[in-house]
């Protein structure tokens, strides 16, 4: 193949693969009020507010005072009308207007909202992760929190692009405000973590498997995270958690590098990041050979060293390029380096997407973004004389993009029907 017939070979596998999204923050039509959609939801994410509060005079107290439509509104006069939509989070919603075919430089929403006010739900979120190219999208589903908790205890109906994921941050991150929250529903545990209380979790967290049926338990981890030191998190981490893992076949997913609130005011827009220590991971990895790992780091200085870790220890496996990393020069080097030192054994991306229209542009940044890096790849490996076919091709964006997640989540496992889940 000549580099241009590489180069459109590529793209157009890119295209045509339906991909696995591994990790996001969407919820099944089943969730209600829970899932996230439409343009003021949009216009109101947390990468737009902190941008906002950037551009405008406003006060965060002022801000959160108003109606979401009312944010939206003041959102969308800032960052489109007063100001151009240079930046990765306002382009994604010009992406996504144009998407739908609305009007990108207008004044104000009315269009949009009348486009976004029409649609079903349903038919809606088929409509979205085709346009997206994304055959399952795996959920964030936390059993401590009450609203959610109170879906789940009802019975969800299945739905076949959704899957689960068990969140953990209550149970790791903040066990002091929540113990009491298991030890009401009849679990014997105290603040503590002491006694029965490590095996109490891990029954607590096989039951909730047995009504999510999810691909993987998670957690999102401070940059100062480490182990093996006495805490009460780590005790629950060894010996309730990764227990369960073992004992259910699942993953652990750890998310690593988070500074929360460093401005309070901000809320979900004051987080922050930090350079984690990664001997925690390697700690972690070489002690409990039989547990699988994803991981996802945040700090753009701790990315080689994850590139690392992956080639000295096979259950952990790196994915996506997370939150303050999902931007596409930055997306462009880690995936480079982690082609160059782990071959196709990675998972390159996932959206991270809050809103449920986001994951038309983030999956099409993805595609723009990796076509580029791939074709560069089997250029330099044809000049180094082994050529390359389009199955080739194809075989390799299916494993980056399908074929390693499923392997590493069982998410080709067979769900059963009579189990309540909305995976």
């Amino acid at each position: 193949m000549t580099d241009g017939q590489i180069s459109s070979a590529v793209e157009d596998v890119l295209a045509a693969t339906q991909f696995v999204d591994i990790h996001t923050h969407l919820f099944a039509p089943a969730f209600g009020k829970l899932g996230l959609w439409g343009i003021d939801e949009l216009l109101t994410y947390h990468y737009l507010e902190a941008e906002f509060f950037r551009s405008s005079d406003t006060r965060p107290e002022e801000y959160w005072s108003l109606s979401k439509r009312e944010q939206a509104d003041v959102i969308w006069r800032t960052l489109f009308v007063e100001n151009t939509p240079v930046s990765e989070a306002t382009r994604g919603v010009v992406a996504v207007l144009k998407a739908f075919q609305l009007p990108t430089d207008r004044p104000d929403l009315a269009e949009a909202r009348c486009f976004f006010e029409a649609q079903s739900i349903e038919s809606h979120v088929r409509r979205v992760l085709q346009m997206a190219g994304v055959s399952i999208v795996v959920m964030t589903n936390d059993p401590l929190d009450p609203e959610e908790a109170a879906v789940w205890l009802k019975g969800v109906a299945d739905h076949r692009q959704y899957r689960a994921a068990l969140r953990l941050d209550r149970i790791l991150c903040n066990w002091s405000s929540h113990w009491q929250v298991l030890a009401g529903q009849g679990y014997r545990v105290d603040e503590r973590a002491s006694g029965k209380s490590a095996a109490e979790v891990r029954r607590f967290l096989v039951d909730w498997y047995e009504r999510m049926q999810p691909v993987y338990m998670a957690v999102s981890l401070p940059d100062t995270f480490e182990y093996p030191q006495e805490t009460v998190a780590n005790r629950l981490l060894k010996e309730a958690v990764l227990a369960a893992c073992r004992e259910l076949d699942l993953p652990l997913s750890l998310m690593i590098g988070v500074r929360k609130r460093v401005n309070p005011a901000l809320r979900l827009a004051g987080d922050a990041v930090g350079r984690a220590d990664l001997r925690a991971l390697e700690n972690l990895c070489r002690e409990f050979p039989a547990n699988r790992f994803l991981v996802s780091v945040l700090s753009r200085e701790n990315q080689h060293e994850l590139c690392v870790y992956a080639r000295k220890f096979s259950n952990l496996m790196p994915f996506g390029c997370w939150w303050f990393m999902n931007n596409p020069s930055i997306v462009e080097e880690i995936t480079r380096e982690r082609i160059e030192m782990l071959g196709t054994s990675f998972i390159p991306q996932h959206s991270d997407a809050r809103v449920l229209e986001q994951v038309i542009y983030k999956w099409n940044n993805t595609r723009r973004t990796l076509t580029p890096i791939l074709s560069d790849t089997y250029r330099l490996l044809s000049e180094d004389g082994r050529g390359v076919t389009r199955g080739d091709i194809q075989r390799d964006v299916t494993r980056l993009f399908r074929s390693n997640a499923e392997a590493w989540t069982n998410l080709r496992a067979p769900v059963s029907g009579s189990q309540a889940q909305s995976s």
